[in-house]
């Protein structure tokens, strides 16, 4: 593989809903949409020309984050997985509670074994959580200040998200409304449309 240029040409942020818990009462991103939300997604990065010379950054959360890891890899983008938790603990709340969460897991597993470095780990990199902070909130500021630090003009932020607010904190909502305050551009895959 090509050697990464220093400062990418283009930061390509990613967000979006887990594919659907089986007991989730209202559905958002149901399993039978992971093709065409993978087609949208893939679609996406070739409207942007995505390829070696672009960085990615996402958490890697089963459904939309690991659609968007595996069409990052596939035009060889140098693909980060940044975490709010450790790896085990980042499984058990954000990849095997959807449907399919076994395959889901294997899925992170693959992507990872092609990253260029390990999993970034919040706690690692920003230190503990503060008392009465958001995770997941922190998170997706964290994904936005790393994508600004790396250089490459503001961020392009793709999402895969219904337009409605989260499960709680810090989901794709916080994240859309931090990218657009910060200047980014946003590219917004509506599930309810695939």
């Amino acid at each position: 593989m090509p050697a990464q240029p220093a400062t990418p040409r283009r930061v390509i942020l990613f967000s979006g809903h887990m594919t659907d818990a089986p007991d989730r009462a209202v559905p958002r991103f149901p399993p039978v949409l992971e093709a065409a939300a993978a087609q949208r997604i893939g679609a996406a990065l070739d409207a942007l020309g995505a390829g070696p010379a672009d960085l990615a950054l996402t958490e890697g959360a089963a459904g939309g984050d690991l659609l968007f890891a595996e069409a990052a890899q596939a035009r060889g983008l140098e693909l980060r997985l940044l975490l709010p938790f450790g790896v085990d603990e980042f499984i058990a709340r954000s990849v095997l509670p959807s449907a399919g969460g076994a395959r889901w897991r294997e899925r992170f597993y693959a992507v990872c074994a092609r990253l260029a470095a390990p999993p970034q780990i919040m706690a690692d990199e920003c230190g503990p959580l503060p008392a009465g902070a958001d995770p997941f909130a922190r998170c997706n500021r964290w994904l936005l200040d790393t994508a600004l630090a790396a250089g490459g003009g503001c961020p392009v932020f793709i999402c895969l998200w219904d337009g409605g607010g989260g499960d709680g904190p810090g989901g794709t909502a916080h994240m859309v409304a931090e990218v657009q305050r910060r200047g980014g551009e946003v590219i917004r895959i509506d599930p309810r449309t695939l």
